[in-house]
């Protein structure tokens, strides 16, 4: 029997055990590892740095060695969003209001875990213990494989949190790391459809597209984070260029930063000479349709690849747009259904562009960058979906469980 197998049984039988537990008794083991994270932040942050030490040695990119950072001021952050995730109301057990059929049968719904999920990520150690904190709470077990470039840390944080676990008597195998040698391993996690209930890629997209070709399990994902902000002939500069820029260029390496701004025609003149500014001095590269190179002649012309482009960096696609509707068929053709934003101040606009957007966050005057489940009230968020079978958004506690019929009756039978 292979060791990913036989790390796959083990969770399927850790997995029984701690669905049925109260929520007092997960919560305790998840206060345990934010405690172990706390008192062993030194070993954390030198194990962090052995990891990013050969990372930078390899010639990984400064996106990617961001997000692989793991130091104090991180680990801090870490341990927080798992009591976060205490405070949470737990979604096992949890009832639909129930019906009384014509029959006299009372039918409702009710939540359970998932059962095993196999997490496979990129870089981030942090999403190694987000991702133990949910499912724990969330009733299921948990194989996490990691890449090679977060190896060390990530064997420390499963060690530790497998500390914590027996120390609050549940099972250590309810959260597995399993060892990031070469693909064939994922490709075997992935073949377990007898144990594995559910399979969560997270990275880049030669990753995602790998483990969707591949696996025999139900995979949720995304491929891509093209995401658009539009600027309304309302919108109003003073939170126009503040929510561009923040969109852009806080993190510009993560999904949710915005790569492609749309500008009304009749707000162009007044708006794009004061965003060339700033975005000038935050050194980012304009690349714009011809439109905008009228009003920002300095900007590079963009290509059409320009407006299907996932950037991860600090380039930015400019259109000038017609109208909304201009704007809403550039985002039919271009968009990837992750996060999509609108300034303006017309009501009517807004709703039109929550009701007719297809993605997975529509936000109204904010920033795009508050598309995560940490800022949406989430604690953590095990992944972002735009597949929207089961989930789609951000996916907290309820996104790892599912619903199964309840039907309470007095001895009727079918006729």
């Amino acid at each position: 029997m292979s060791s990913v197998r036989k790390q796959a049984e083990l969770a399927r039988l850790a997995a029984r055990k701690i669905a049925p537990l109260r929520r007092a008794v997960k919560d305790v083991a998840l206060l345990a590892i934010a405690s172990k994270l706390r008192a062993n932040v030194a070993e954390i942050a030198q194990t962090n740095q052995r990891d990013l030490d050969k990372a930078r040695a390899s010639g990984l990119g400064e996106a990617l060695l961001q997000r692989l950072t793991l130091g104090p001021a991180e680990v801090e952050a870490t341990a927080k969003g798992v009591e976060y995730i205490v405070s949470l109301p737990d979604p096992v057990g949890s009832r639909s209001e129930a019906r009384r059929l014509d029959n006299g049968l009372l039918a409702g719904k009710q939540r359970l875990p998932l059962g095993v999920i196999a997490m496979i990520y990129e870089a981030r150690p942090n999403v190694t213990v987000d991702a133990a904190a949910l499912c724990l709470k969330s009733g299921n077990a948990v194989l996490l494989r990691g890449g090679k470039e977060a190896e060390e840390t990530n064997q420390l944080l499963g060690r530790l949190i497998g500390e914590a676990l027996t120390a609050s008597g549940l099972p250590n195998d309810a959260v597995q790391i399993i060892p990031a040698t070469d693909r064939e391993g994922i490709k075997e996690l992935l073949s377990l459809s007898d144990l594995v209930d559910l399979a969560i890629p997270r990275g880049g997209e030669g990753l995602i597209r790998f483990v969707a070709e591949h696996a025999r399990v139900p995979v949720v994902k995304h491929y891509q984070g093209i995401c658009h902000m539009f600027l309304d002939a309302s919108a109003d500069p003073e939170k126009a260029v503040p929510l561009v820029l923040n969109s852009k260029v806080q993190r510009p390496g993560v999904c949710n930063a915005l790569e492609c701004l749309l500008v009304h025609e009749d707000a162009a003149t007044a708006l794009l000479p004061k965003l060339w500014t700033a975005l000038k001095e935050a050194e980012v590269e304009v690349r714009g349709c011809e439109k905008t190179l009228k009003l920002l002649p300095l900007a590079r012309i963009a290509t059409e690849a320009d407006f299907g482009a996932e950037f991860l960096a600090k380039i930015l696609a400019v259109r000038v747009v017609r109208d909304l509707d201009d704007a809403l068929l550039h985002i039919g053709r271009y968009g990837s259904n992750h996060t999509e934003s609108i300034c303006t101040e017309s009501y009517a606009n807004a709703e039109r562009w929550v009701n007719e957007v297809d993605a997975s966050c529509v936000l109204v005057n904010a920033s795009t960058r508050f598309n995560d489940g940490g800022q949406l009230g989430l604690g953590a968020e095990i992944g972002i979906s735009t597949s929207k079978l089961h989930a789609y958004g951000p996916m907290g506690l309820e996104s790892l469980t599912a619903e199964k019929w309840v039907v309470y009756g007095s001895g009727q039978v079918r006729v």
